[in-house]
């Protein structure tokens, strides 16, 4: 089979370069020329362990082609795949749409022989009808069907999670295009992955409904961390508590700064959106987004406690700057929210990230970026953890004391053990648990 990708961007490459690997004769399509012609040189656009020789390998098999020429990949392809981005509109929160609606036009051009035209990028309902009015609209001759097919793929660990996901989504109206579907996932078939059949906008829904889901969770055991530190309990037992139960679960529940990212904090005001639309209002999730920026903000808060009530003239070194480890990504990351306010409190920030810097200079003026972890914290009066990078887990307390300034550590993470930090002379601050939780004999591994 022969697919054609809209869109190079997360989504786009990453799944292009996994359906290739699958075997599948898989062209990329954008329309920046130089992104292209930095993909072709070996250079990916974005951070993804992995992803730079996957697509090697399969570029050099013959499988796998980058181009700016739509209408080209477009005409001989069996399935086209949306994968343009759908960022947060101004004003309402809703998905700006306008991507998914141009790639629609220019596909409805560009198809010749029957074509399933797929989305995968993230979509409110009623989109994929939309899509579809768009393409009989420019070509009411053309045969082809409109499917969703939304993408499950956590940064960082993006691949796996298209070679072995919990499962695929599909959302068809006909026989011939669920055929041509099951296809191209048969390689996941093999291997027992389960495969939801269902109609277009139940599909699209599906995805908004599980990260919406996730990003209650995460906001959940956040608050019930501010509540353990009122009361004296701690939150990672309380977590593993209440995870054991299988009703529940124990992913998402690590207390944070708060969530971020490319999918939940555009997706949750997109699906409030759509239920408010709808008349059909989800307060939860309403409730979510408000507590969740309202906590990325209060890190600050955090931060100048732990400093004696003021950072004014100090300097706070500042490891992790992306939104989780393993990425690039600075979207909506808590590091966007903490530090321009530790700034206006009058700190020096000097930073660093294994990955993010060069975002993260174009959307933090005024940061000194650092070499290395140590480099950082040298001579500062205080250093916050942001991002758990594996890097920092193994950072040496005494060599943290000697470099720091100041002896004040705030974990937004809770990577270290509270009484290996006090041991080393550390004025220790983390999420959700008291000192007194790394006590001789108690589990202290996260």
């Amino acid at each position: 089979m022969r697919i054609a990708m809209i869109g190079t961007g997360y989504v786009g490459l990453v799944s292009g370069a996994c359906f290739s690997e699958f075997g599948t004769d898989v062209v990329c399509v954008d329309k920046d020329a130089t992104k292209i012609a930095r993909i072709q040189a070996g250079e990916m656009p974005i951070f993804e362990p992995g992803l730079d020789e996957l697509v090697a390998n399969n570029v050099k098999a013959g499988r796998l082609s980058f181009t700016t020429d739509l209408k080209e990949a477009v005409s001989g392809a069996d399935a086209v795949f949306i994968c343009v981005g759908t960022p947060s509109r101004r004003g309402d929160g809703h998905a700006d749409l306008s991507f998914v609606y141009a790639a629609a036009e220019e596909i409805a051009h560009a198809i010749g022989r029957y074509t399933v035209i797929v989305t995968k990028s993230t979509v409110p309902v009623g989109t994929g009808r939309e899509v579809e009015a768009i393409i009989r609209k420019a070509r009411p001759d053309a045969e082809f069907d409109v499917v969703s097919n939304p993408e499950f793929l956590r940064e960082g660990a993006a691949i796996n999670d298209f070679m072995r996901p919990d499962r695929v989504v599909i959302g068809c109206e006909s026989d011939r295009a669920e055929a041509v579907m099951r296809q191209l996932y048969r390689p996941l078939y093999l291997i027992e992955t389960p495969i939801v059949m269902t109609r277009r906008e139940t599909a699209e829904l599906i995805k908004y409904a599980g990260n919406s889901f996730l990003a209650v969770k995460i906001t959940f055991i956040n608050e019930m961390a501010d509540l353990c530190e009122k009361v004296g309990a701690d939150v990672h037992d309380v977590a593993r508590g209440i995870g054991l139960d299988g009703r529940i679960g124990r992913k998402f529940l690590h207390p944070g700064p708060g969530y971020g990212g490319s999918c939940f904090p555009k997706d949750t005001l997109a699906v409030v959106k759509t239920a408010r639309d709808a008349g059909a209002p989800l307060r939860i999730v309403e409730t979510v987004v408000e507590v969740n920026d309202l906590r990325k903000r209060a890190m600050a808060d955090r931060v100048v406690t732990a400093c004696g009530g003021s950072v004014e003239g100090k300097t706070v070194a500042v490891l992790g700057l992306t939104f989780k480890a393993n990425t690039d990504d600075m979207r909506d990351s808590p590091a966007l929210d903490i530090l321009p306010a530790l700034q206006a409190a009058g700190a020096a920030i000097r930073a660093y990230d294994p990955e993010g810097m060069g975002e993260a200079r174009k959307l933090l003026p005024g940061i000194d970026f650092a070499e290395g972890a140590y480099a950082a914290m040298e001579g500062a009066d205080a250093v916050v953890l942001i991002t758990e990078w594996n890097e920092f887990r193994a950072l040496d307390p005494r060599r943290m004391r000697r470099a720091l300034k100041s002896p004040v550590v705030v974990d937004l993470r809770n990577v270290y053990d509270p009484a290996a930090m006090a041991e080393a002379g550390l004025e220790y601050t983390s999420i959700g648990r008291p000192l007194a939780a790394a006590r001789p004999g108690k589990e202290t591994t996260r």
